[in-house]
């Protein structure tokens, strides 16, 4: 951990994507059972008008309201998403799947898919003005799949006003189905050391940017004490942990899995690391892919949303800095390094100096677990702890630019805040919100405030 707070982490905006954005698959590559995990893969399927009673195609194609995709058999995928050319349009109005479970005759009922795209770089950054960046739904996990069908609605103009010119797009063009194969668990045992040449050298880089807490390979970083953290955090900063009687407000580590443990294939993303200079404050997001997971589907819920952030939507990497389940497991999401400021890409507008978290579920309506509360607490007890946060107190962070605040607004903050205290959005859901009083409480009391 030693060097973990040093100026060097100061690094420019991350460089943009080269990847292509996605590649339309005519079936799953073979998967040898002699490797550790094997990619998963993602099929992208064109939307096309679909008829309204009473016209024809050909006459509403100018202003069709309706796009979407007839019931049809797919190769297996266990999320969905849809995503468009412009990634500064918004589409307004419902998108809805429903699916059918692989191996069986069972469809789902019709299933919303969030359409909000507030989760994303910031304007004028590199990652947000590659040309690969791509406007997007919220993902939505469905579980082991093998049929689909999909209908995207644009709203209702409203009557007397410029939303109803004729010649208006009412959708936004370029619309895709994005369906999503997480491809298989990292093999069992992968927490042990690792040499550098079997783990390939992307995989390597990810790692080692961890190697003060934990060994090369590890599939998670350990807890540690109180005590242990505190004495780690005085020395990083060149103390002497025995005769320093003061003590930093930092909560104990708690134990996270790494990138390696949850299987990220790390040839999808961009190679290089994005740094900011500190971190300022958490935005608590949720993930709005569902709730329909088991904590053992985690891991297969977070390598299919990277898969999504990059090769759908075209992001460097994932966007959120760590992700919690609901069993309170902690995850470490964008690479860089679980200690250092690494540049996110979850809050429009306010990702340089802050960090993202996300719970994998939808909590507009359901409560989320107290465990899911409880990690939230304990991961921001620790990370800001290191660079001296209360998680009771509240903080001035500059706007990039959004729906909420202009672009160079100095903006005051909860330390701990919601994705909607910045941007305008329901995220991280209602009940979710109303639970973050409780988090901070409970964060400051680990820091020993």
């Amino acid at each position: 951990m030693r060097g973990l707070l040093a100026s060097s982490i100061g690094v420019t905006c991350a460089a943009a994507l080269t990847l292509p954005l996605t590649l339309p698959t005519a079936a799953h590559a073979a998967k040898p059972a002699a490797q550790e995990s094997v990619p998963g893969t993602t099929q992208s399927l064109p939307l096309t008008p679909l008829a309204v009673p009473g016209t024809s195609t050909r006459s509403a194609a100018p202003q069709q309201r309706e796009q979407g995709l007839p019931r049809r058999d797919v190769h297996p995928f266990s999320l969905v998403g849809v995503v468009w050319d412009n990634p500064n349009t918004q589409l307004h109005g419902q998108v809805q799947v429903r699916t059918r479970t692989t191996g069986t005759s069972t469809w789902s009922t019709w299933q919303d898919v969030e359409t909000h795209s507030d989760d994303a770089p910031d304007p004028d950054t590199a990652e947000h003005t590659s040309s690969t960046v791509r406007g997007a739904t919220a993902p939505l996990w469905v579980g082991d799949s093998d049929g689909v069908e999909v209908r995207v609605k644009a709203e209702e103009p409203a009557t007397g006003t410029r939303a109803a010119d004729p010649n208006a797009e009412p959708l936004p063009k370029g619309l895709r189905l994005e369906l999503v194969d997480p491809g298989q668990e990292p093999a069992a045992g992968a927490e042990a050391d690792s040499p550098r040449a079997t783990l390939g050298a992307e995989t390597a880089a990810a790692s080692a940017v961890n190697a003060d807490l934990a060994p090369l390979g590890a599939s998670a970083i350990p807890a540690l004490t109180k005590r242990e953290t505190e004495d780690e955090v005085i020395a990083a900063r060149g103390g002497d942990a025995d005769a320093t009687k003061a003590r930093p407000y930092v909560g104990p580590r708690p134990r996270i899995i790494t990138r390696k443990g949850w299987g990220a294939d790390e040839k999808l993303r961009e190679r290089q690391f994005g740094y900011t200079k500190t971190v300022k404050a958490a935005f608590v997001h949720h993930s709005a892919s569902g709730n329909n997971y088991r904590c053992s589907q985690a891991s297969s819920v977070i390598r299919s949303i990277y898969r999504y952030h990059v090769k759908s939507s075209g992001w460097r990497d994932i966007g959120y800095n760590f992700l919690v389940d609901k069993c309170g497991n902690i995850y470490e999401g964008r690479a860089g390094g679980v200690t250092k400021p690494v540049m996110g890409a979850h809050t429009l507008g306010f990702n340089t100096n802050s960090m993202g978290i996300a719970v994998l579920g939808t909590f507009g309506s359901s409560t989320p677990p107290a465990a899911a509360v409880n990690a939230i607490a304990r991961l921001t007890a620790w990370k800001l702890g290191l660079y001296g946060a209360n998680p009771r107190g509240t903080t001035y962070l500059k706007s990039g630019g959004g729906n909420l605040y202009k672009k160079g607004k100095n903006v005051r903050l909860k330390v701990i805040s919601g994705h909607r205290d910045g941007f305008a959005t329901e995220c991280p859901g209602r009940r979710l919100y109303k639970k973050l009083g409780t988090a901070r409480s409970s964060s400051a009391r680990l820091q020993g405030r």
